[in-house]
């Protein structure tokens, strides 16, 4: 079998199961543990699974750039932010995340909230300045222009001194053995650092966000208060997910 066909064997493999695991191919296959590995590395550099141990997940869509990201899924993103805003209560201290997602929590609140926002995000705090009753306040640091936030060590030690009730996290995968994932290591450790100020941390994920997988972990699953989002309840990664205690929110109509 020539490697362009191992290769889009896998990938078929990939969409119909959602993982591969690399021994247990190979000798379906009758292929070497090896070559199965090597496929897995020149799929994983041009972008077309994201390697794990033992095997490969599907890589997240929600990894492109933040205004290619804006078309991806926006009536699920919709959804999903039109949930997670009953989440923020009348006078709560709420911490944003940065990302399309928490962008259309933004537009889904309610004109006459107050509340006080902390965020890294400038457009997040840009597009809550007409929102009169919501005392916001911008976290600065180095802007990771990838998600339009600011993060690095000026940015987590600035989130060391605020305290929230709620934190609504964005991330781009969700899967029950890998956990809560991103694509930059420095933007993983500012939400690390974000969810640590906040009582509760819930979960923003678009459908497109459920059974994928990012290099870098955020937090453990059992760190988060839930998840919103409006995937299918039959999905099996949710499944998993509830199996493992994890709450869900549903937002789908």
């Amino acid at each position: 079998m020539l490697a362009a066909e191992r290769q889009a064997l896998l990938l078929d493999r990939l969409a119909r199961d959602g993982k591969i695991v690399a021994k247990e191919l190979a000798l379906e296959l009758g292929l070497s543990d090896d070559s199965v590995r090597r496929d897995l590395r020149e799929l994983a550099a041009a972008g077309l699974c994201q390697r794990v141990y033992g095997g490969a997940l599907p890589v997240s869509p929600a990894l492109a750039q933040y205004a290619e990201r804006t078309l991806v899924q926006p009536d699920s993103k919709n959804r999903v932010a039109a949930r997670a805003a009953r989440l923020v209560t009348p006078g709560s201290t709420v911490i944003l995340d940065g990302g399309t997602t928490t962008l259309a929590v933004v537009r889904a609140l309610p004109a006459d909230l107050v509340c006080t926002v902390i965020t890294h995000s400038p457009t997040i705090a840009a597009a809550l300045v007409p929102h009169t009753g919501i005392e916001v306040y911008l976290l600065g640091g180095r802007l990771f222009k990838h998600s339009a936030v600011t993060c690095g060590a000026a940015a987590v030690e600035a989130a060391q001194a605020v305290s929230a009730d709620l934190f609504l996290l964005g991330v781009t995968g969700v899967h029950a053995t890998m956990g809560l994932t991103t694509g930059d290591v420095e933007e993983a450790a500012m939400k690390r650092a974000l969810a640590g100020r906040a009582a509760d941390t819930y979960v923003l994920a678009s459908a497109e966000k459920i059974g994928v997988a990012s290099p870098y972990r955020v937090l453990p699953l059992s760190e988060i208060a839930g998840i919103v989002t409006d995937t299918a309840d039959d999905h099996p990664t949710l499944a998993e997910l509830r199996a493992g205690g994890v709450g869900i929110l549903s937002a789908r109509a």
